[in-house]
């Protein structure tokens, strides 16, 4: 039931998740962050089961900030999108990850980029993407209002169409997003869409 995706505009990339974890029937939180930041131009939104999800992503996480480190320059948004659908494709043949990835990222030359990664190392750069059961409601939006020159102003209008979307369409929605930009300016969180709070139950 997880809903993941994103998109490339004019200048930076956005994605969205949504925030629940949960197991079988149970509800365990609505503020769960499923996009990660792999450094300050890159954020990485995963969806799948949630222990390969969180397992793999800081997997990828620390073996970028060691690139950097022992090399003195980051990877670019393309490297470190084929650095994971290579990790993936070894995993594939021995223990696999069940996990399914978007990979935004900004960078000098080549511009804002979002990455498509799916838990059979299947690896495409694309202008617009989506994972999970929200993907049949947001793909066919974005399909109708999607633009490559868009503002952020209509990107963030445009992923506030999905969620209503998902949320209107979906019968077992999730309530909570969370939605981040990438830019010349750095990765960040843009916005969080929450009808529902977590409640902390009193001790008795």
């Amino acid at each position: 039931m997880e809903c993941v995706f994103g998109l490339v505009g004019n200048g930076f990339a956005i994605v969205a998740a949504d925030t629940s974890a949960v197991h079988s029937i149970l509800v365990h939180k609505n503020n769960e962050d499923k996009i990660m930041l792999l450094d300050s131009h890159k954020l990485i939104a995963a969806s799948g089961e949630p222990g390969d999800r969180v397992q793999f992503t800081e997997y990828v996480q620390k073996n970028v900030s060691l690139y950097q480190f022992r090399n003195g320059i980051p990877l670019t948004t393309a490297a470190a999108a084929n650095f994971t659908r290579g990790e993936l494709a070894t995993a594939l043949r021995k223990n696999p990850y069940s996990v399914n990835i978007l990979m935004a990222g900004y960078d000098k030359e080549a511009g804002a980029s979002l990455y498509y990664i799916d838990y059979i190392a299947t690896l495409h750069k694309v202008d617009k993407g989506a994972f999970g059961y929200g993907s049949y409601f947001s793909l066919s939006t974005m399909d109708r209002h999607f633009r490559s020159d868009m503002s952020v102003e209509e990107a963030i209008e445009l992923v506030d169409k999905c969620i209503i979307e998902i949320r209107s369409r979906l019968v077992i929605a999730p309530p909570n997003f969370v939605i981040k930009i990438v830019d010349k300016d750095g990765a960040r969180t843009h916005a969080w869409r929450q009808s529902v709070q977590d409640v902390t139950t009193a001790s008795v």
